[in-house]
């Protein structure tokens, strides 16, 4: 008989729970990047890029950020990089939840009604990346790409991702895609945002508990005192 994946391995409640995480927080993912989008003030350096790319092929954005998806998986091959579920899932789902958001919300909102979008998709991009990066099905395909990068190179993760956004930015940039006051947000708030959400909704799975429970008794500790696990 074959065995589940590690990832499919839990009880059945769990696994539910999970997987309704996963597929709330990639749907909601994709809802606060309208959000960011329809604000008009900046978007963060992927979704410029995105943008950038849309004006340039005539694609809509849900399908540019599906495509985009596509190649950024292609660059964990050489890094030996391998994607989960939750990898697979965000790259199919967030692009096409982005342009269900983008078709609920109008454009050319007065600026009150934008500048109320801005921070709420940020906050809402942050819950949404709790959410599923708490189910533990794996990272994003441009999260991946960053952890694969540091592993490779050795370089501290905050250089590598800011390595890579710079890029992405500057790219985006040139191709006409939104800089503003909402880029420089994002970049200040996402990082803070998220070190809150992902503990918060981070599903604690038979496996992890074992693992602190292992990891207090090697301390001398009772297994209650042991440090909670973030998501994978």
């Amino acid at each position: 008989m074959p065995r589940r994946l590690p990832s499919f391995d839990d009880p059945a409640p769990i696994l539910a729970r999970r997987l309704v995480q996963l597929f709330v927080g990639l749907f909601l993912y994709g809802i606060a990047i309208s959000m960011i989008v329809r604000g008009a003030l900046g978007v963060s350096p992927w979704d410029v890029l995105t943008q950038g790319l849309s004006m340039h092929t005539g694609l809509s954005f849900g399908v540019i950020t599906v495509l985009t998806s596509g190649v950024v998986l292609l660059l964990w091959i050489p890094l030996r990089q391998r994607p989960g579920f939750g990898t697979i899932m965000n790259a199919l789902l967030v692009g096409p939840a982005a342009d269900v958001g983008l078709a609920l919300i109008p454009e050319g909102l007065d600026l009150w009604a934008r500048i109320l979008l801005l921070p709420g998709g940020i906050v809402l991009l942050a819950v949404a990346t709790g959410l599923y990066l708490g189910a533990s099905f794996g990272p994003g395909p441009r999260d991946g790409l960053m952890t694969g990068l540091h592993r490779v190179t050795g370089w501290r993760i905050w250089i590598v991702r800011t390595g890579i956004e710079v890029i992405v930015l500057a790219m985006g940039w040139l191709l006409g895609g939104d800089v503003g006051l909402g880029t420089v947000l994002f970049a200040v708030a996402i990082g803070p945002l998220c070190g809150w959400t992902i503990p918060l909704f981070a599903i604690r799975r038979a496996g992890q508990r074992q693992a602190d429970a292992v990891a207090a008794a090697e301390a001398g500790q009772p297994a209650t005192a042991a440090p909670a696990r973030t998501a994978d």
